[in-house]
């Protein structure tokens, strides 16, 4: 005879609880059987076994709340982590999406064997509206763990994206006081904040008197862009270092004038080469062309 409990007779969603709670140990024991959770645990089948009873557990908790088809459900959230881990290691040994999605589906079966087995001799509406509940349950199982998955894998790209950001905005410490970020490619307006961040912890760190901003190697800005680097020298200035820019492409500089961005203040050079030479005549450092005639620098100048 089936084993449903008599007040919630009627109750797919909370039957299939019940079930799973009973049950759960066996479910699980299958469960370490299966691809999904066989070769993520692979030191101990025990781990297996015990991350089954946890998935299980939060299954049950879902069918009690009715919710069986909202991945938002309270119950899920025990789980959630550890299955989009459990996908994403699958997916790193070369699975795809459908094949992670459907080791995720095979895990249905040996919850349903039980299932009928403990429904044999019920009415067939009864067993049809329980076993059409699980099946439910577990399709939105899936759905909580591609979404999770898919949402984890998506911060990782966001994270790797930044620290390649950040590895092509280097500062460069050009002189005691004088620091300098060579910039190639597209800016947009993220990229653009790092250099403003990257440059401002460099004027503290290297305690830098001027800050070089070169963009030789940018072929156009947008708007924001160049809102963003006219902020980066406002704050620069604010951190008391004086912010030279250097290498504006004559398409740039339309951009800026046509934008009405105030340049007045801020000093220009027509490249790296002229902007350091600005910056040690600041300084008050000679330069002189090297040649046989050139004689050994002096107190930082070079005699003439």
């Amino acid at each position: 005879m089936p084993e449903l409990s008599e007040g919630t007779a009627g109750s797919p969603a909370r039957d299939v609880g019940d079930f799973l709670r009973r049950r759960r140990e066996q479910i699980a024991q299958r469960w370490a059987d299966e691809p999904l959770f066989r070769t993520v645990f692979t030191v101990s089948r025990d781990e297996a076994v015990e991350a089954g009873r946890a998935v299980v557990d939060a299954l049950a908790l879902v069918a009690d709340s009715a919710r069986v088809e909202d991945p938002d459900a309270e119950g899920f959230t025990a789980v959630r982590e550890q299955l989009a881990r459990m996908a994403a290691a699958r997916a790193r040994t070369g699975l795809s999406t459908a094949r992670v999605s459907g080791e995720l589906a095979a895990l249905q079966a040996p919850v349903e064997t039980l299932l009928l087995a403990d429904l044999a001799g019920a009415p067939a509406d009864d067993t049809l509206a329980r076993a059409g509940t699980l099946g439910v349950l577990m399709g939105t199982l899936r759905v909580v763990v591609t979404e999770t998955a898919l949402s984890e894998g998506q911060e990782v790209i966001d994270r790797q994206r930044l620290q390649l950001l950040e590895t092509a905005t280097p500062v460069i410490r050009l002189w005691q006081g004088i620091v300098a970020v060579p910039l190639i490619g597209t800016l947009d307006s993220a990229r653009s904040q790092v250099v403003m961040e990257t440059l401002l912890e460099a004027i503290v760190d290297q305690q830098a008197r001027f800050a070089i901003l070169d963009i030789t190697g940018v072929p156009t800005v947008d708007s924001l862009v160049a809102q963003h680097l006219m902020k980066t020298v406002a704050a620069a200035r604010l951190m008391g270092a004086e912010c030279i820019v250097s290498g504006i492409r004559p398409a740039i500089a339309q951009t800026m004038v046509q934008l009405g961005l105030d340049l007045g203040t801020v000093a220009t050079r027509a490249s790296l080469a002229d902007a350091l030479e600005y910056v040690l005549e600041r300084l008050g450092v000679g330069i002189a062309a090297a040649g046989p005639a050139a004689a050994p620098a002096v107190n930082g100048a070079v005699a003439r």
